[in-house]
């Protein structure tokens, strides 16, 4: 029997087409969810300084996705967010994978943003100018992103080293910019757990005294003991089933935006940030910015050792943890962050 060039054309272009519908993972896909809600709790802080990069580079747009970023108080609120429905994907800090776990809403991290935490505790020079000791804070009132949030966390852990619980303190939420300078310059809260720039700010103005500093890797295992992942991107493990080709594309705007992140100078971060997050001083805010360049994750993989040591550092303070047996593995993937490396050299 024999075939014309016609037939031989028609065959060959069946083959190709079956061969890339079975073979799909060999060739870029295009994304089940175009369009993305993401729900972020201080976007103008440095520890989401990633994602806002990879929103401003249009990097979201070149991997096919309509990105829309959702701005709140605190990573709380974000994460509220997410379990309410409003919200595809968060851009917040890992140790909430953990605590939701605890409470069997299991939520997972695909990409890393941060690998120190970059979260500072400073006691007022205004109100406690005699500070001496973790001791001194029991009956104060400290002032977080937001209750429940990283800072709140980081707080709780610095307390219980001290040994005091959660209970000893009062905690107010005051965001992440104006409103938090206003609580501390207004005698409102007598410490401040937040990061940079406004922590650099202060420090600058001389209205803090640091006692807890995460801004580098060295000072994050003092705290921890260990290496603290920070920011991450994450999703429900539903939403990461059933969308994996726009996870990948998420995650592959992430690493894009790490890399640039690890090569760009001082000049190309302020002309990419938005300059309002820039508190209206570029100085300062390329001083606060070289602080914590080290805790930028540079390829978004999520160290094996890092949920070890978050766990630790929640069960330290929080009772829901309390004989839970935790599953680490179900809490982060570092599946995507591998393919996007692989595309992004």
């Amino acid at each position: 029997m024999k075939f014309s060039w016609k037939q031989f054309g028609i065959a060959l272009c069946l083959f190709l087409a079956g061969y890339l519908t079975f073979n799909g993972k060999l060739f870029a896909q295009t994304p089940e969810k175009t369009k993305v809600a993401i729900a972020v709790g201080g976007k103008n802080l440095f520890y989401y300084l990633p994602l806002t990069i990879a929103e401003q580079l249009g990097y979201f747009k070149d991997e096919g996705l309509d990105v829309t970023i959702s701005d709140f108080a605190g990573g709380a609120k974000a994460l509220q967010a997410l379990i309410g429905g409003s919200a595809d994907v968060v851009s917040g800090a890992f140790e909430h994978t953990i605590s939701m776990q605890a409470k069997n809403q299991h939520i997972t991290a695909f990409v890393l943003q941060g690998r120190a935490p970059q979260i500072v505790m400073g006691v007022s020079n205004k109100t406690m100018p005699n500070y001496k000791s973790i001791a001194d804070l029991k009956g104060k009132k400290i002032g977080v992103t937001a209750p429940g949030s990283s800072t709140s966390m980081m707080s709780n852990f610095v307390l219980a080293k001290g040994g005091l619980k959660p209970t000893d303190v009062s905690y107010i939420g005051v965001g992440a910019s104006a409103g938090a300078l206003s609580a501390l310059r207004t005698g409102s809260i007598d410490v401040i757990v937040n990061l940079d720039p406004l922590i650099t700010m202060m420090q600058h103005n001389n209205e803090i005294r640091i006692i807890a500093d995460t801004r580098t890797l060295k000072d994050t295992n003092a705290v921890f003991g260990g290496p603290m992942p920070a920011a991450t991107l994450y999703a429900s493990a539903d939403f990461i089933k059933k969308y994996p080709n726009t996870t990948q594309a998420l995650t592959n705007a992430m690493v894009r935006a790490l890399k640039w992140l690890q090569k760009a100078g001082p000049s190309d971060i302020v002309k990419a940030v938005p300059e309002n997050y820039q508190l209206g001083d570029r100085a300062l805010y390329i001083e606060a910015f070289m602080k914590v360049r080290e805790a930028l994750s540079p390829d978004g993989t999520i160290p094996d050792a890092g949920p070890k040591v978050a766990l630790h550092a929640l069960e330290a303070f929080d009772p829901e943890l309390a004989g839970k047996n935790i599953d680490l593995s179900q809490t982060y993937t570092n599946e995507f962050v591998k393919k996007a490396n692989a595309k992004y050299k």
